[in-house]
């Protein structure tokens, strides 16, 4: 019931970035643009790999449920290699649009984005450890599957995390990437 109520906490607190960036997109009256500088192939694959995450997510907790130690073990850190895989991709998009003058203080795009990109990845973050403590768990035969719940419910924090992101990569880089400032 606890993970419920942060999910729907979260929720709320995703919305209201998600909003503030959707009110604010194509506002920006100085560049960069999101048109010159996102790149959507590549935060395309870096999406796959996050989607993917959840697919090893799954198995991670078939694994412990079976009580399949090695299973639980290499997919729970799997899906711990993926989300750093993905925070990877995240902090060579943040360092490239630094390189090309997008800062939090640039423009609203730059305040917007950097806030609401960079919350996710503090989410992954904490998914990534709390699936490799669970990782670490199972290697001292301290995770079981009367313990099952508990990686249930990282899933479904991690799940939620992978779920926000489809909804920041279609709005942020699909459906949103602005030309240049409507005045």
């Amino acid at each position: 019931m606890g993970m419920w109520t942060l999910i729907g906490s979260e929720c709320l607190l995703f919305g209201g970035l998600i909003a503030t960036y959707m009110v604010y997109d194509g506002r920006s009256v100085t560049g960069p643009y999101p048109h010159e500088i996102l790149d959507i192939p590549l935060t395309t694959l870096s999406t796959f790999v996050l989607l993917m995450s959840s697919l090893a997510m799954v198995l991670g907790l078939q694994g412990v449920q079976e009580g399949n130690r090695k299973k639980a073990i290499t997919w729970l850190f799997s899906t711990a290699a993926l989300g750093t895989v993905f925070l990877g991709f995240q902090a060579y998009e943040f360092t490239h649009f630094y390189g090309l003058g997008l800062t939090l203080e640039q423009n609203l795009f730059g305040s917007t984005f950097f806030v609401l990109t960079g919350f996710h990845g503090a989410h992954v973050l904490v998914g990534v450890l709390w699936l490799s403590a669970l990782g670490f768990k199972a290697i001292r035969h301290r995770l079981g599957p009367n313990q099952a719940v508990k990686v249930e419910v990282a899933g479904l924090y991690w799940h939620f995390v992978d779920v926000v992101w489809i909804v920041i990569f279609t709005l942020v880089y699909l459906i949103h990437p602005p030309g240049p400032p409507v005045l």
